[in-house]
């Protein structure tokens, strides 16, 4: 018997034939239990900031919020989106090494937990835009440290970077504190990675940033009220991959948050999550379009590709390696046959997945794109072509919810402009 698979009990050929494809499906109840598992394994004085880059759509905030989610935002949308999820401006963030004005207006507006600033000249703005208010900023640091550890599929420390103040550099800048006296600096933040899949490298991580920050706050003379200690857990895409562990983590961990919790009672512990929290909920649902052979390789072009998906592509990557991808609509069928998955767009690069072991596959099939939960259409050129943005789906309770409608041509015309028709036919000069 021909089986589909399904998410919560429905049958995802069904959610496909309702809201069509392409289409980004989200599991809930594995939105929801990845905060269990860290809420129950993890030091309790440890909080869970959700990254929104990873995935900013505003149900999946809500949903992890209800869950004890506090927000990481990095722009003035992600910061209303967070705000509009039932988030409290005492539990909201900003980071990023390149804020406008406005943007920093907002935090102070809001009334952020921090503004974590990235460069001297950020905090003079701040420092200018907290006295018009007649407020002091309530403000981190964001740090390059002088050491980086290995691990991490992004290195973000121990090299110049865009990102933060130098290490050095503020340890030199003794007078710092007094030179803006309406920002209080009261916190770190030091992100060193991401994509880690080494449980002792977060434990070294996080150690690290620790000592950082008791260093720094004795150095410059302000009172550590937070210690951001990034984050950067990774999850399992490629063969040879695996999963981080999260008991042998919160083993390693937890007597370093312990440690640090004991000495500094009132310093609030925060961890940046966004991949971790969303990546394995999710799956990119494309429809074979149609089916061919070239030179004597198997291609099923589909209804979706890298203007939804860039990271399942792999543009960026030295060698494309394939994200986890199977047959939906047939989910007994067995996997014997080599597969080129491509989408509709006019580019070469646009190959969900590079000779990958499916079953024999048909017009009409459904394939997912499996972990496909972060850095999705976000994160990806949804304009190209003008095919706009897919639907995106929210499976609670066993109930589909909609939490974002398909763009559709209208959509994509509304916010462009015809000059007038004078300035079009105006004759040219000759030269």
């Amino acid at each position: 018997m021909t089986t589909s698979a399904g998410i919560q009990g429905i049958a995802i050929s069904e959610i496909a034939q309702t809201y069509g494809t392409p289409l980004y499906l989200y599991d809930g109840d594995v939105l929801e239990g990845r905060m269990r598992e860290l809420r129950a394994l993890l030091d309790p004085r440890l909080q869970i900031f959700f990254s929104l880059k990873a995935n900013p759509n505003v149900a999946i905030c809500a949903l992890l919020h209800a869950h004890g989610a506090r927000a990481e935002v990095s722009s003035v949308t992600e910061l209303l989106t967070a705000r509009q999820a039932g988030v409290e401006g005492r539990d909201i963030i900003f980071l990023g090494p390149g804020k406008s004005r406005e943007e920093l207006a907002a935090c102070l507006d809001e009334g952020v937990a921090a503004i974590v600033c990235e460069s001297f000249q950020e905090l003079a703005l701040i420092d200018e835009l907290a006295r018009e208010r007649g407020v002091r900023a309530a403000v981190a640091l964001r740090v390059n440290p002088a050491f980086s550890v290995k691990g991490s599929g992004l290195t973000m420390g121990g090299k110049p970077r865009q990102f933060g103040i130098d290490e050095a550099q503020l340890l030199a800048d003794t007078g710092l504190v007094r030179r803006f006296p309406h920002v209080r600096l009261m916190g770190v933040q030091v992100y060193m990675g991401t994509r880690i899949l080494a449980e002792d490298t977060i434990v070294e991580n996080t150690a690290r940033i620790f000592e950082l920050a008791e260093r720094l706050s004795a150095a410059l003379g302000f009172e550590l009220e937070m210690v951001d200690v990034g984050g950067g857990l990774g999850v399992a895409y490629f063969d040879g991959e695996r999963d981080l562990d999260l008991p042998v983590l919160a083993a390693g961990i937890n007597p370093v948050l312990a440690e640090f919790a004991d000495r500094h009672p009132g310093t609030r512990l925060v961890m940046e999550l966004g991949r971790y929290l969303t990546a394995t909920a999710g799956t990119y649902v494309v429809r074979v379009r149609y089916v061919k052979t070239s030179l004597g390789e198997r291609f099923a072009v589909t209804d979706g590709g890298t203007h939804h998906h860039m990271a399942a592509v792999g543009i960026g990557s030295f060698v494309k390696r394939n994200f986890p991808m199977r047959l939906l609509n047939r989910a007994d069928d067995t996997a014997t046959e080599h597969w080129n998955v491509t989408g509709p767009l006019c580019t070469p690069n646009d190959t969900l997945a590079k000779k990958a072991e499916l079953p024999p596959l048909r017009q009409g099939d459904l394939l997912g794109v499996l972990r496909s939960g972060a850095y999705g259409p976000t994160a990806s050129p949804v304009h190209f072509l003008s095919h706009g943005y897919p639907a995106e789906v929210l499976v609670l309770g066993g109930q589909p919810h909609l939490v974002r409608e398909r763009d559709l041509p209208a959509d994509l015309l509304r916010g462009q402009r015809l000059p007038a028709a004078a300035a079009l036919t105006r004759p040219t000069t000759a030269p």
